[in-house]
């Protein structure tokens, strides 16, 4: 469904199956879509008996397009306010967060700003500040969209919206004012259970982005590395992401962490 969210059309699909639990979002990444995540929310949330919730971010997959491809530098704080009026529009209170990449920034961000109906964070591959390795990743990317039929692969999803959305991401990213940006001082008010999912051998971000989140953050944090997989973990090992993510929810709810009742 489409639903307008500050002046905003996003396409929206919110599952409320299951009566007072807690529901599941995910937040996709610089490059991705609802459609991209592929049946990883239904599996889940059938797994964990969960309500479910995807969206496209405003200029991705079905929502409505940008009109410009430029974004100021605390795009993913003000992705994470979009997010928490989308939360309120729905009367979900009690959200577990699954974000990738910026996704993952978000669902950070959202947790420290909007503590209070943020259950429990998943991120993976998310960024808390900026590295060369992100840097290198992100001008690799360029080459690719020049040079090989990766702009044709995302038009699949994004249609003519693809030129401005990737522009949009390696624009603001490898701006010299850019290399600045970092969200480790909104990670103390995150109270909440935190499981981050990272591949070892992550192109575009290292350890560090992991080591610190958990270090930084006031709740409970564990991390799963996963060997030889890259920035893709629910994609590249996805059984093993799948086992992970579904344990830790279960941990959640045998601790009471959660409000379900």
């Amino acid at each position: 469904m489409q639903m307008n969210i500050n002046g905003k059309d996003l396409y929206v699909a919110f599952e409320n199956t299951y009566k007072n639990a807690p529901t599941i979002v995910f937040l996709h990444d610089s490059l991705g879509c609802a459609a991209l995540w592929r049946d990883l929310p239904q599996k889940l949330a059938e797994a964990t008996h969960c309500n479910l919730m995807v969206y496209d971010r405003f200029g991705y997959g079905l929502s409505e397009p940008m009109s410009s491809y430029q974004r100021p530098v605390n795009y993913l704080e003000l992705e994470a306010d979009v997010l928490n009026e989308l939360l309120n529009t729905l009367d979900i209170d009690h959200a577990i967060l699954f974000g990738h990449s910026d996704g993952g920034s978000i669902a950070l961000i959202a947790a420290s700003k909007y503590a209070e109906r943020i259950e429990a964070v998943i991120c993976e591959a998310a960024h808390i500040f900026v590295e060369e390795v992100t840097l290198k990743g992100i001008y690799k990317a360029i080459e690719a969209y020049k040079n090989s039929d990766l702009a044709d692969r995302l038009r699949k999803y994004h249609g003519n919206k693809t030129d401005t959305i990737f522009k949009a991401w390696t624009e603001i990213w490898t701006e010299s004012d850019y290399r600045d940006w970092n969200i480790e001082h909104f990670l103390p008010g995150i109270y909440c259970p935190l499981l981050f999912i990272q591949g070892e051998a992550d192109e575009y971000g290292t350890l560090k982005q992991v080591e610190k989140t958990i270090s930084g953050v006031s709740g409970k944090a564990e991390k799963y590395i996963i060997p030889n997989v890259g920035h893709t973990p629910h994609k590249e090992a996805a059984r093993l992401t799948f086992n992970a993510v579904k344990q830790f929810m279960k941990y959640i709810y045998v601790t009471g962490n959660l409000l379900a009742e």
